[in-house]
């Protein structure tokens, strides 16, 4: 079985409320990656793993039966940008083969969510 080796960064956005943002944060678990909003409010993402989010349990774990709540954590954290901030998290990984196996992107401006992976594949215009 291979193992997946995977990284994760964002650019770092300013957000309204650094309090709510944290408390946010500390509502849900990000595997092994770190996060932080410093004392200007600026919100950023690292570490090694997948960006994928759960919901914490009072014990502070994942709540892994409830699933991902990527979309949604994503969602509520685009209501306290600044405007005309912008957040881009960015996942890459790949195996022991060195073959890339999963790269996401989230990028969250204007109130509004974007996505983007490896999932498809389309045809080069000639």
């Amino acid at each position: 079985m291979a193992t997946l080796q995977a990284a994760t960064t964002s650019t770092g956005a300013v957000v309204r409320d650094a309090q709510a943002v944290r408390q946010l944060c500390e509502a849900h678990c990000f595997g092994t990656l770190n996060w932080e909003v410093d004392e200007e409010g600026e919100l950023i993402i690292w570490g090694y793993d997948a960006f994928e989010v759960y919901e914490a349990r009072e014990d502070g774990l994942p709540d892994y039966e409830g699933g991902l709540v990527t979309h949604e954590f994503l969602r509520t954290l685009a209501g306290y940008l600044e405007p005309n901030e912008e957040l881009d998290i960015q996942t890459a990984g790949f195996t022991k083969c060195r073959f890339p196996v999963l790269a996401k992107r989230y990028v969250i401006r204007d109130d509004e969510v974007l996505h983007a992976d490896l999932s498809s594949l389309d045809p080069i215009d000639v």
